[in-house]
């Protein structure tokens, strides 16, 4: 009886999961109906609510904003808009970041988040998955003696929290393995290792 038990809540609780976090996803993507004006809704032209407009309408709005960022006045109006959201105080510090961040993360030759590393934490003879998000610059980096690396160290299951540190290259191994198989096994607290993976000292 436990066995069969067992068996059906292996099957079950990864699907409720993945449909409770999607449901999430598109419930929150939903809210951007609410910026259209009432006559536009789903709920006036179809009779019924449609979940998941929201999403096609948030990919819509994403694509044609690219579609528009590329062309030569679609290109100038960005960076006026940059230029002034620059300009205003608070806002700018707040701006700055998140678009620095974001341009590392989403860069097609950005190194950030690229490669998965192992590396020793929280103290020597500990060892953890970190990921590379570069290297030390400005004054930090001419306060540090040797080649380093900043890394970032998720917590687990939730690797969306963690720490950033900077490690000196030769306590780095990079692991060949890819970043989507790292998450995985951090997020399954190291119950689902990926099969096949070898470390190699970072380069």
């Amino acid at each position: 009886m436990k066995k069969y038990v067992i068996t059906g809540l292996l099957i079950w609780i990864p699907l409720v999961i993945t449909l409770w976090v999607l449901k999430l996803i598109v419930d929150s993507l939903d809210q951007v109906l609410l910026l259209l004006p009432q006559e536009f809704r789903t709920e006036n032209w179809l009779g019924i609510y449609v979940p998941g407009m929201g999403a096609v309408m948030t990919l819509v709005i994403v694509l044609l904003t690219g579609l528009f960022a590329t062309n030569l006045l679609g290109a100038r109006l960005v960076h006026l808009w940059h230029d002034i959201l620059h300009r205003i105080p608070v806002v700018n510090s707040i701006y700055s970041s998140v678009k620095q961040i974001s341009d590392t993360l989403f860069s097609s030759n950005g190194q950030a988040f690229r490669k998965a590393l192992l590396v020793q934490w929280p103290r020597e003879g500990m060892w953890t998955i970190a990921f590379l998000t570069g290297t030390p610059g400005g004054d930090v980096a001419r306060h540090l003696q040797g080649d380093f690396l900043s890394v970032y160290v998720p917590t687990t299951p939730n690797p969306t929290g963690g720490y950033f540190v900077m490690v000196a290259r030769k306590d780095v191994i990079e692991l060949d393995m890819s970043v989507d198989a790292a998450l995985k096994y951090i997020i399954s607290m190291g119950v689902a290792p990926p099969g096949g993976s070898a470390g190699a000292s970072a380069k």
